[in-house]
């Protein structure tokens, strides 16, 4: 018998979700047919089969999330023995464990309680973080989690995060624990553009323009090393807003695209993002960062970076304002820019001058 593991379906993707098996055991099977379906952070990709023969087992079921590396299914005669899981019995012990409490929003260092308010705590399944202790100096009783406990019951069933807001959630954490984020905020006149219909395109030709008067901003940042790479080639990443979650798809190579290009790029690449059909590459190596954000609403933010790039420029949504030209008051077309950077590999200077260089492409 042979196991198929679940091989990167990307560029180092941690893991991806069973969508849709297409075969199930007892099944004959030709190398190449497809497999199953699995949900990467960001796609979803059909995996052939790797050999020809029957299928003995399939490891996990649909909703099921796998490692990459882990099995996937098994092909040939023979059994698969499964180790299972030990169970035993917890030895009981009033003696208070205290353990590192990670992303609390309150001051508490640490989480206090008892091994048997941890089990019921496990048994009830409550996270302790979530729990507001009322013993002395911290310590949570078992009282306090039958109380998050009844909360979460009257709140319904907890809706487990997947595939695409998985993986938002997993870069959100790690942008929030390495960045060191700093925003400058400014407005573009853009009136004198000749269509309002959709500014990404000039948006996307006026970054390209930042990055050319200050490349620094085009870079990959290595915490590890403490050095960064300063990129020639222009690979955006479009923040896309979709039902499923946050994408970060990727347009390669714009450094030399015109507006017209950029245009009709951008609208095949919003086509295989409602199909569902981008391939990994298009998901991965982006050397920085868009959000047109305004075309939903909202003025100014501060976008979150996500690593290794350096920045991410974000744009608001455009109005109609009273401004002083030439000592007259006149009605222009403003938008809002928020540009964040990561301040460890980038300048206030140099992310400045960047902003600086778009809007001036902006209002050309």
């Amino acid at each position: 018998m042979k196991i198929f593991n679940l091989p990167d379906l990307g560029e180092g993707l941690p893991d991806a979700e069973i969508i849709e098996w297409y075969v199930k055991p007892g099944d004959d099977i030709a190398q190449g047919d497809l497999l199953v379906a699995m949900e990467t952070a960001k796609a979803i990709v059909d995996v052939p089969s790797p050999q020809s023969g029957r299928v003995n087992r399939l490891y996990g079921k649909e909703g099921d999330v796998i490692e990459t590396g882990k099995p996937l299914a098994a092909f040939g005669d023979g059994e698969v023995v499964d180790t299972g899981t030990v169970v035993g019995e917890m030895e009981s012990t009033e003696d208070v464990i205290a353990e590192a409490a990670v992303g609390l929003s309150h001051t508490a260092s640490s989480v206090k309680a008892t091994p048997a308010v941890r089990a019921l705590a496990n048994r009830m399944d409550v996270e302790l973080s979530m729990v507001t202790p009322s013993g002395h100096d911290g310590l949570i009783l078992s009282d306090d989690v039958r109380r998050v406990a009844r909360i979460l019951t009257e709140h319904g069933k907890m809706e487990p995060l997947r595939g695409v807001r998985r993986a938002m959630a997993r870069n959100m954490t790690q942008a929030h624990a390495e960045v060191a984020p700093a925003t400058v905020m400014d407005d573009a006149d853009i009136t004198d553009l000749q269509s309002r219909a959709d500014i990404t395109p000039a948006l996307i030709h006026a970054l390209v323009a930042g990055c050319k008067a200050e490349p620094s901003l085009n870079a990959w940042y290595d915490s590890h090393a403490n050095g960064r790479r300063v990129l020639e080639r222009i690979h955006l990443g479009l923040a896309v807003d979709a039902p499923q979650g946050l994408f970060v798809a990727v347009m390669q190579d714009i450094q030399q695209d015109d507006q017209d290009s950029i245009a009709g790029r951008l609208v095949a690449l919003k086509e295989r993002i409602k199909n569902r059909s981008l391939k990994p590459s298009e998901l991965r190596g982006y050397s920085i960062m868009l959000s047109n954000y305004g075309a939903i609403g909202g003025r100014y933010a501060s976008p979150m970076v996500l690593p290794p790039t350096v920045a991410i420029l974000g744009a608001g949504e455009s109005r109609d304002e009273v401004v002083a030209r030439d000592g007259s008051a006149v009605i222009r077309r403003i938008l809002p820019l928020s540009l964040t950077f990561d301040h460890r590999a980038v300048t206030g200077g140099e992310a400045t001058r960047f902003l600086k260089a778009v809007i001036n492409d902006l209002q050309q």
